[in-house]
């Protein structure tokens, strides 16, 4: 039997053009189904996108989850042992060091809402048993040309990783051209409200233009502070977290400026190459 092809689909970019491609008989075999994982801390454009998306495809949309992002990240857990508290889930928050120094949070997000979902729904649409290890699920991913050296193998024996718009030589923004010349909207950039790994540019624009989701993220960043405040010695964070590279409370950060100030987009680092596209 030949493997089921699925799409990994962040309602970005990248991963929305690859998925209209399919749609149009640019890209085969038709898709069975594509993933969207949803941490449920997406700005609503992206969910407006979604549904917009979703009407326009031949294929369906199976839309996933792991629980919300946001509560799992500002939960406390509490070690039965030493009765100190720690926290099990965390995005990878800036951390400004007592002595001056900055630090990094290990990142738990990608891989606990992201990709075990992913995993877990391409295992049922290719009917996979378990150890198996002959290939039964394609997974396209979205990435582009000019993000190739985030591709990476599958890590799962019974999945294949293919990426589309690589083998067709096209970057971001001739995706965004390919949208263009069929009379589509652009898409947003997909990602959680209070990624750390948004450029400078854009926090700017999700300050602009979607003020409820930067407000999200405000409450986040200081909610974050708050916890931390009760957090032992021992626990995971030994600083103070930020969400802006500045180690500043992002509703202080001067975002008018165009320029990157030392930010850039840090999409490069994600693992799995599944956020964002």
């Amino acid at each position: 039997m030949d493997p089921v092809h699925v799409i990994s689909l962040g309602a970005g970019v990248q991963s929305s053009t690859m998925a209209l491609m399919a749609a149009a008989g640019e890209i085969e075999p038709m898709p069975k189904a594509a993933v969207f994982a949803d941490t449920q801390a997406e700005p609503q454009s992206v969910y407006r996108w979604l549904d917009w998306l979703e009407s326009k495809l031949p294929f369906p949309v199976v839309r996933v989850t792991a629980g919300s992002l946001t509560e799992a990240t500002l939960s406390l857990k509490t070690n039965r042992k030493t009765g100190r508290s720690y926290y099990s889930n965390m995005i990878p928050a800036f951390v400004a060091n007592a002595d001056g120094t900055q630090g990094r949070v290990p990142r738990h997000c990608t891989y606990n809402y992201k990709i075990v979902p992913l995993i877990k729904a391409s295992r049922q649409l290719g009917n996979i048993k378990r150890g198996q290890k002959d290939i039964g699920v394609v997974q396209w991913i979205g990435i582009s040309l000019d993000e190739s050296q985030r591709m990476k193998p599958s890590r799962e024996p019974w999945c294949k990783h293919r990426w589309p718009l690589i083998e067709r030589r096209m970057t971001r923004q001739k995706c965004l051209d390919w949208m263009k010349s069929h009379g589509y909207p652009q898409p947003p950039r997909s990602a959680c409200v209070y990624c750390p790994f948004h450029s400078f540019a854009e926090w700017r624009r999700l300050q602009l233009t979607e003020p409820d989701g930067f407000a999200e993220a405000v409450r986040v960043e200081h909610e974050l502070q708050r916890l931390h405040a009760n957090v032992s010695a021992n626990g995971k964070i030994n600083g103070t977290p930020y969400l802006h590279k500045s180690c500043k409370p992002l509703d202080a950060v001067d975002f008018r400026s165009d320029a990157e100030r030392g930010q850039s987009l840090l999409w490069m680092d994600e693992c799995e190459g599944v956020c964002g596209v």
